[in-house]
This record gives structure tokens, sequence and C-alpha cells, in this order.
């Protein structure tokens, strides 16, 4: 019993020796915080960091209409780069001289169109003449020359009613079927070709009425040099640049017209061997046709 007394005591002398001091909270510039504890006792200072520390900053959040404003800046400066490409392409055709650049831009409307139908126009000529030949055949061993024709009649481009032509005056012999053939032949080379001398024609005026607004840009500007009597160089390399436009722009007109031409010409080239070789073709089921 006296053992129980004995640390009740003790504990009770600890207590009032543990409360008998003076704490001091100190905040600090990093947001953490000091407590500072003085021992009534005895006087002594302890410095002790509390496990406060300072609140993480919260995420920036990002705003939306910021983004929407820099994506609608984007595009804006694509649509601006656009405009200003146009801008510039109408500022050099008025300072060409508006005249000469409309020539110019006519003979580049032009030409393209004539371009475009003749490349539809071989493009629909093109046949399987394998495949034709081949149904031409076994037309001719199931039905006879009648058969063969009606094959040809249903079938478009020019192999076709070459066939045509050849298959109907196959029962005057093979000679005359090889001439009507060949005669036919040159007609449907003369209808692919249809077209191209005017495409030349877009070719060879486009530079030329550039260099004619080129020469006359020049007359004008010596002569306004001849007027004024002061021969500026300034002025004198502004009115050149202007003058040259013209020749800039015809040339650009030919160039792109030239393209198409030796594209089209390539292609009726093409079609044109493959008429003859299926020209040959035919002759040799005519002649077969006709042993029979």
């Amino acid at each position: 019993m006296k053992k129980v007394f004995t640390l009740l005591a003790v504990t009770g002398l600890l207590s009032v020796g543990s409360f008998a001091q003076d704490t001091t909270i100190v905040d600090n510039a990093d947001g953490s915080k000091t407590a500072i504890v003085v021992d009534a006792a005895t006087g002594d200072t302890l410095s002790t960091w509390l496990a406060e520390e300072a609140p993480a900053p919260e995420p920036e959040e990002v705003d939306e209409s910021q983004t929407q404003v820099t994506a609608a800046e984007g595009d804006g400066a694509e649509e601006k780069e656009d405009f200003n490409i146009v801008q510039t392409l109408k500022r050099y055709f008025i300072d060409g001289s508006p005249v000469f650049m409309t020539f110019v831009l006519l003979t580049l409307i032009l030409g393209l169109a004539l371009s475009i139908e003749r490349i539809i126009y071989l493009t629909m000529a093109t046949t399987n003449n394998k495949k034709l030949l081949a149904k031409i055949e076994e037309a001719l061993n199931s039905g006879g020359v009648e058969a063969a024709k009606e094959v040809c009649r249903n079938t478009r481009g020019p192999v076709a009613s070459i066939f045509y032509q050849g298959l109907d005056r196959s029962s005057e012999g093979v000679d005359m079927a090889e001439k009507a053939v060949i005669s036919y032949g040159g007609v449907q080379m003369g209808l692919l070709e249809k077209g191209l001398p005017w495409i030349g024609l877009m070719i060879a005026l486009a530079p030329m009425l550039g260099f004619m607004g080129t020469v006359i840009g020049m007359i004008q500007t010596f002569d306004l040099i001849g007027e004024t009597g002061d021969a500026d160089p300034k002025d004198m390399a502004v009115g050149i640049k202007l003058a040259l436009i013209t020749t800039v722009s015809g040339l650009i007109v030919a160039i792109i017209l030239q393209i198409f031409y030796n594209y089209i010409v390539s292609k009726i080239d093409s079609l044109v061997n493959e008429m003859e070789d299926a020209s040959i073709s035919l002759v040799d089921l005519i002649v077969k046709h006709n042993n029979k």
C-alpha cells in the first residue's frame, strides 16, 4: 500500500513539473510554425519544429476560353495567309496592266478547258482490247459476223468502232476489211487529236501577250522619262518591274498548258498503238473465220 502511494506522489510531482512551462507559437516565413517552450523552474528554453508544413500550392486552372482564343488565333493566321496570297495575286494582276493580264488569263482559262475536255474524252475512249477481242471471237464462233457486230455496237470507244467497220466489210474479203480498218482508224485518230491545235495556240499566245505587255510598259516608262527629263533610277525600276509582270504571267500560263498538252499527246500515242495492235488481231480473226 505504501508503494502505491509512493508511485502516485512521484507521478503528481512529474505532472506538476511538466505543466510549469510556458509555450509560445511563432509563425515562420515559409508557412511552418515553431513552438518555443520555456521551463518555469529552470528557465531553459526549448525550441521544437511542429509538423505543420506550408500548404501545397493549388494547381493552376487552365483557362479554356484562353485555349479557344489561341486556337482561333491559329485558324485566323491561316486564313490571313490565304487572304494575303489572294490579295498579292490581285495586286500583281492590277499592276501588270489589267488589259494584257486579262488576255493572259483568258488563254489560261480556255487552255485548261480544252485540256480537261480532251483528258475526259481520252479516258472514256480507253477500253480493254484483249477482253473485246475475246468477246468478238466468241461471237464469231457462236453467231457469226452479225453477233460480232452487235458486240461492237454495245462497246464504247474508237477500237470498237474500227472493229465494226472491219467486220461490216468482211463479207467482201480480207483485203477490203483491212482497208476499212485502216481508213476508219485514221478517222478515229483525227477525233482523238481534236482540239490539240487550239491548246497549242493558247501555249503560244500566252507568252507572246506577256512580251507585248512588257514592251508596251517599257515604252510608256521611257516616254514618261522623256517628258519629265528626270531619269530617276527608282522610278525606272518600278516601271520595269510592273512591265515584266505580264511576261512572267504569260510564261507561267504557257508552262502549265504545256504540261497538259504533253500528257494528252502521250495518251493519244498510247491509244493509237493499242488501236493498231488490236486491228491486226481483228484481221487475223476475220481470216480465221472466213477459212472455216
